[in-house]
């Protein structure tokens, strides 16, 4: 039998559960949206996808190092993302893959497992 369990190190937030109104992340429970960097996390102050502003993503721009890919879980459905927000943060160095949170959550885990810079804005289920 051969292990194919990729190895995360253990500083990395790594995303473990979702639940309505809930994220649990390197097992510490997190209610409403949060920002997942793979060194820590930060609860995020938004009013839901609708009200997303290029403001409400000034702790990943002010990210070091910025993230290569924001992953951002638009809730329970996929939603499309203005084209001037995402024209605003690929100007500022932020490129944006939008998805449900579930998919989001799930390919952060992928994204980190591979060492990359990755960082998932997250909207609660």
């Amino acid at each position: 039998m051969v292990d194919i369990t990729p190895i995360i190190p253990a500083d990395r937030q790594v995303i473990d559960t979702y639940s309505p109104g809930h994220f649990r992340v390197s097992n510490v429970l997190h209610a409403g949206a949060v920002i997942v960097f793979p060194d820590h996390t930060v609860a995020w102050d938004v009013p839901g996808f609708t009200g997303l502003t290029a403001n409400h993503f000034a702790a990943v721009l002010a990210a070091t190092p910025k993230p290569e890919v924001l992953l951002l879980g638009s809730g329970a459905r996929m939603q499309l993302l203005p084209s001037a927000l995402r024209k605003a943060l690929r100007e500022q160095g932020v490129v944006v893959d939008v998805m449900d949170s579930p998919a989001a959550c799930r390919t952060y885990n992928v994204l980190l497992a591979e060492g990359r810079l990755v960082a998932a804005a997250l909207l609660p289920v």
